[in-house]
């Protein structure tokens, strides 16, 4: 039985899907959710222009990542399942790190996590964070397909 489940929230429809699927088996578990989202600003500084359109984007994203959160602690609160939420802001730190990092200090016992489920080429050209969670996680990790 899970007590402390963590799951990372992009946006995107298959985070969405894992943002579901977790807050079902929560409610069956009377486990609280960990909702995280994590700010990366490393490609802005690669295309940085000036100062000011960093700070405007950062921000941008900040909010973002803000009602991302604030939608899922709904969503959860809509069920009756217990939820927190935390944003993080990396720099030049790979995504998947933050996410077990994170699950390491909440004390979580699961990872559930929507994966675009990408292959071969796409998958070696775009990389896979979940991929890197799934082997690097020292919790059990539910990898949750985005439905075509």
């Amino acid at each position: 039985m899970y007590q402390r489940i963590l799951v990372p929230l992009d946006g995107s429809a298959t985070s969405e899907r894992g943002l579901r699927e977790a807050i079902k088996l929560a409610s069956g578990q009377q486990a609280t959710l960990f909702f995280l989202h994590v700010v990366d600003d490393f490609r802005m500084l690669v295309e940085m222009t000036s100062v000011r359109s960093y700070d405007e984007m950062l921000k941008g994203l900040r909010h973002y990542g803000l009602e991302i959160l604030a939608k899922a602690r709904r969503a959860a609160e809509e069920t009756g399942v217990h939820r927190e939420s935390l944003l993080r802001e990396v720099t030049n730190e790979r995504v998947a790190q933050v996410i077990v990092e994170q699950a390491r200090q909440h004390g979580c016992d699961l990872i559930v996590m929507g994966t675009h489920g990408r292959r071969g080429f796409n998958r070696i050209a775009m990389g896979s964070e979940a991929e890197q969670v799934a082997r690097t996680s020292p919790v059990p990790v539910l990898l949750v397909r985005h439905e075509e």
